[in-house]
């Protein structure tokens, strides 16, 4: 595929395949040496474990091996990486099992299930999402007979001895102490990767903290790069070996090409030896600088995607690529676009295109019917299921998050069975189940995650492209790769043949778990507990011999300095180094913004302070409030690990050079005769380190090198004219900050200054001496600095968080004085869907009372998180008043946050809290409104109505089990009514998998 011209790309296309076939005998044997030779297993064993395995049954933990009677028979060889999993399952340790989409972990999970039946014990397997577990739970049901499932919507068979879960139920389960439990051997965690996920990879870390040592735990991942120290945790935590079984053996091999928009043929960037052809990448760049010179001759670009442009280039495209695979025989293909829009888009445009025969049309029909014939008669007619048959007809079919549930399912199903030929799908149909297919096509290299949009990353390609290639039908598969501009060839490079992403941990702190910890009566599970057992403290403490390093080095240093006169010196530089702690504390009190904007005028002196990095005094210029997201994005910005979302545009003194070209500035070292310039430098507010009472008058253009310069010489000036150092702004009397604590640090500085003052060693002419024992000093406090870093540091962190929230929640009234759990408390232990604070300040606070059932549902609505909407929102008195109420509600809590040291922005937690797109859309549901007459009523998507009336079910449903228990019967019975309200016609239909 090395050519601009598509049919000479189509040819050369098929004579690799053609000679592929020729030599498909010694690919074959290839790939069982890869095979074996690609597959790693290690172990981690906790020190003193001595192992009661029978060896020659066995084998050692070094090298498991299995030669006694399976549990469960396969019909096809395990590969390496199976049967040493297998081994290690026989010898009742716990397994991380790493490896590619379509690899064949599944194989592995079944066997746990297997033993687990064969030793008469109950297994648990979770999945990430309740659309996995619903699919888990068909696929298993053929497989063994005794399974249940328990998602927040279905519960089915919760006796059976294989029980399916999504993670939350588990991690309820934990927090219960569920008589389950106790009957349990093994617990499959599936797509176990999902850990990093920022909002839910928490329920993960917590599940696996909790579970019982006795229990033993199979992890199924995507490949990570980081597996063994994962592995290492496990040991740690659970005091049990845990062995790891990874291999990036892909059963069938990729063949990677890239298609320049608007431009024709594909070029082969890498071969199935994962060798990157460089030749051919830059044939490919040739094209686009071709197609610049002929869009400039023609006046505009050659059906090229741009910013804010038409899709129509691109669909065209897309159309030409889909219509090549069909005539060379590369179908199924699956075509990812990171717009469920676009997906649709797509999918439409392909109105000319028919891939599946008569008899196959009959086929999708007859599927079609039965999978719609549990809908009601009105429901069978709505536009999005009548306008999906003639599609799917033809072969052709869409998948993503917003679909309804129904034609979504109908489409995995049509999938496997081989009558979808070309699907358009976003990333999530890359999660989850078995489903190859022979080519996967990417419309595009960058998607927007929320905050910009970026080159997808290895993990996430790794991931989609996956899906290429079915095991034993196919000699390898197929990504093409679309893009629309000139692509540097690392990027490219990095996306393709990069590593996979290490597995980091999200841990962190809910009300939820510190209300249900301080609830649990055994006690030895402590908030403490939980941060010190977190992957986060144990990846924390695993980057800590680099500091040790460090350490050494220091003690080094201390050894060779000169040690008279110790104690004298020490003694002063101990009153120099309280000083600088006491100022640090002040600060970080004096930099809110509500304290220190008034006084950050132009032409105020300012100390600058990052890291270990000292700027000295600078000049502020101006103030601006930055959105967070904006913050890293400044080119030459010094920021703090805490910013505020205020930036102080200030005059430094930077190195030569410094700062140009966008390039990040380095100040000025303070030696004779360096010299620098002054630039303005974006600062956040957190580095400020000092005030001075001292303020110059700043010139208006600021541009000229001169006028920059001559500030320079200003401050110069004043240095010498203070050579105690310049005057700086008192908090109590300059600022007129009453906080007592302020107050209290204010009064010690003056102390210890005083001190410090009348220290015979303060104007001492000794200055080698002084030097010396001042760098001793400084050696001494860095080593006991790092020490306790080495120790403490991200506990403390915690732990000053812990106690932070503590308070909130003493203020809020869930817990006393001595901490133990309220009536309030209580009721928010049981609630985990939505915001459980803001959600019992409505239940206590009278604002449910007032309302009926429906208006009830419709507020509860707000809580759950969904997608937004992009129409004005008006609202009907009934639901207005309430929506008012919420708001208020959720501000003061944010503020009660905020006087507790949480550091919390409250128009954006009000925001992110309070989410009013289908209120009104849940209010005429409940009424008894049609799902035809609803969906009219909003922009949002079909499926992902459904999906928040659906968690809104749960959510419902927990808020009356919280009613029920602090004894609020007519609110219990009010959710009762709301959840019942909303239980009809298509929003709950079953799923086709149950």
């Amino acid at each position: 595929m090395e050519s601009s011209s598509p049919t000479l790309g189509k040819r050369k296309l098929e004579e690799e395949h053609e000679a592929a076939a020729a030599s498909q005998e010694s690919a074959s044997k290839r790939r069982n040496l890869a095979a074996a030779r690609t597959c790693v297993h290690e172990v981690a064993v906790p020190s003193h474990y001595i192992s009661t395995n029978d060896e020659s049954l066995h084998g050692t933990l070094s090298n498991p091996i299995y030669n006694g009677q399976m549990a469960k028979n396969y019909p096809f060889k395990l590969d390496p990486f199976q049967e040493i999993s297998v081994a290690c399952l026989e010898r009742k340790e716990s397994v991380l099992v790493s490896a590619h989409t379509s690899a064949g972990k599944t194989a592995v999970a079944e066997y746990a299930i297997a033993m687990s039946f064969r030793d008469k014990q109950r297994v648990i397997y979770t999945s990430p999402l309740k659309a996995l577990s619903n699919q888990k739970y068909r696929e298993l049901s053929h497989e063994f007979s005794d399974v249940g499932l328990m998602t927040g919507d279905v519960t089915l068979s919760p006796n059976a001895s294989c029980l399916v879960m999504t993670t939350e139920i588990l991690r309820g389960m934990l927090y219960r102490g569920s008589e389950v439990l106790k009957e349990v051997a093994w617990v499959i965690f599936d797509e176990i990767h999902y850990m990093k996920d920022r909002e839910r990879g928490v329920v993960w870390e917590e599940s696996i903290i909790f579970l019982p040592p006795e229990i033993k735990m199979v992890f199924l991942s995507a490949t990570m790069s980081n597996a063994t120290e994962f592995a290492e945790w496990i040991c740690n935590i659970h005091k049990q070996p845990c062995h790891v079984v990874y291999t990036d053996f892909r059963p069938t091999p990729l063949q990677h090409y890239v298609f320049p928009m608007g431009g024709s043929g594909l070029y082969l960037v890498v071969d199935d030896n994962e060798q990157f052809r460089e030749d051919n990448f830059l044939k490919l760049q040739d094209t686009f600088t071709k197609q610049k010179l002929r869009g400039s001759a023609n006046g505009k670009a050659s059906g090229r995607i741009g910013k804010g442009g038409s899709v129509s280039g691109s669909v065209s495209d897309i159309y030409k690529i889909v219509k090549m695979i069909m005539e060379r025989k590369f179908q199924p293909v699956i075509i990812f676009s990171f717009s469920r829009r676009e997906c649709e888009q797509h999918a439409m445009s392909m109105t000319k295109l028919d891939f599946n025969t008569e008899e196959e049309k009959e086929a999708v029909e007859q599927v079609f019917r039965s999978a719609v014939a549990c809908l009601s008669e009105e429901d069978r007619n709505l536009p999005a299921i009548e306008l999906m048959l003639p599609l799917l007809q033809r072969g052709i079919a869409v998948h993503h998050s917003g679909l309804l549930p129904v034609i979504k399912e109908l489409v995995e199903l049509l999938f496997q069975e081989g009558l979808i030929k070309a699907l358009f799908a976003t990333e999530t149909f890359a999660m989850g189940l078995n489903m190859p297919a022979k080519t996967v096509v990417f419309t595009s290299v960058k998607k927007f995650d929320g905050d910009s949009h970026r080159y997808i990353g290895s993990g996430e390609y790794i991931q989609m492209s996956g899906r290429a290639g079915r095991r034993g039908k196919d000699e390898r598969g197929i990504c093409i790769i679309m893009i629309d501009e000139q692509m540097e060839m690392d990027n490219l490079k990095d996306m393709v043949l990069g590593k996979p992403a290490p597995l980091v941990s999200t841990f962190r702190l809910s009300y939820y778990t510190i209300l249900n910890l301080m609830s649990r009566s055994e006690g030895q599970f402590t908030a403490e507990h939980v941060i010190k057992n977190s992957f986060h403290q144990f990846q924390y403490e695993k980057a800590l011999p680099d500091i040790g390093k460090k350490v050494s080095k220091l003690e080094e240093e201390a050894a060779t300095l000169d040690a008279s006169g110790e104690a004298e010196v020490a003694g002063y530089h101990k009153l120099k180094l309280e000083i600088a702690q006491f100022e640090k504390k002040l600060m970080a009190e004096i930099t809110r913004p509500e304290r220190v904007l008034y006084f950050l005028l132009p032409g105020r002196l300012v100390r600058v302070r990052e890291g270990g990095k000292d700027w000295g005094w600078g000049v502020v210029v101006n103030v601006v409030k930055k959105p967070p997201a904006a913050l890293g994005s400044l080119p030459a910005a010094l920021s703090a690990s805490r910013g505020t979302g205020y930036i102080v545009d200030t005059l430094l003194h930077c190195s030569l050079g410094s700062s140009e070209n966008g390039s990040r500035p380095k100040p000025c070292p303070p030696r004779p005769g360096e010299k620098g310039e002054m630039h303005v430098v974006p600062v956040q507010l957190p580095l400020i380190s000092s005030l001075s009472k001292l303020r110059i008058s700043v010139p208006s253009d600021l541009r000229p090198l001169e006028a920059r310069q001559s500030i320079l010489l200003a401050v110069q000036e004043l240095e010498k004219r203070f050579p105690e150092g310049l005057p700086k702004l008192n908090p109590v009397k300059d600022m007129g900050i009453e906080d007592p604590e302020v107050v209290d640090m204010v009064n010690q500085i003056e102390e210890l200054e005083k001190k410090l003052f009348s220290h015979p060693l303060h104007k001492s002419q000794n200055e080698h001496q002084l030097k010396c024992f001042q760098r001793k000093a400084e050696v001494n406090h860095e080593i006991q600095q790092l020490k306790s870093k080495m120790r403490d540091s991200q506990l403390k962190k915690f732990r000053d968080e812990l106690r932070n929230r503590s308070q909130v929640l003493k203020k809020l009234g869930h817990i006393d004085a001595d901490g133990v759990v309220q009536l309030k408390g209580r009721a928010a232990c049981l609630i985990d869907t939505g915001d459980e604070l803001l959600v019992t300040e409505l239940m206590f606070n009278g604002t449910f009372n007032d309302l009926n059932h429906h208006q009830v549902a419709a507020l509860a609505s707000c809580f759950i998180p969904g997608d937004r909407s992009t129409e004005q929102i008006l609202l009907r008195d009934e639901l207005a008043k309430p929506l008012r109420q919420l708001q208020d509600s959720a501000r003061k809590i944010a503020e009660i946050q905020n006087e507790c040291k949480l550091e919390i922005n409250v128009d954006e937690y009000v925001d992110a809290a309070v989410r009013p797109f289908l209120m009104d859309v849940i209010y005429c549901w409940s009424k008894g409104a049609s799902f035809a007459e609803v969906i009219q009523m909003t922009d949002i998507f079909e499926g992902s109505i459904i999906r928040l009336a659906r968690r809104l079910d749960e959510f419902l449903n927990q808020l009356k089990a919280a009613a029920h228990a602090v004894g609020e019967t007519d609110l219990e019975n009010k959710f009762g009514a709301a959840s019942d309200s909303l239980r009809r016609g298509i929003m709950f239909a079953n799923s086709l998998y149950l």
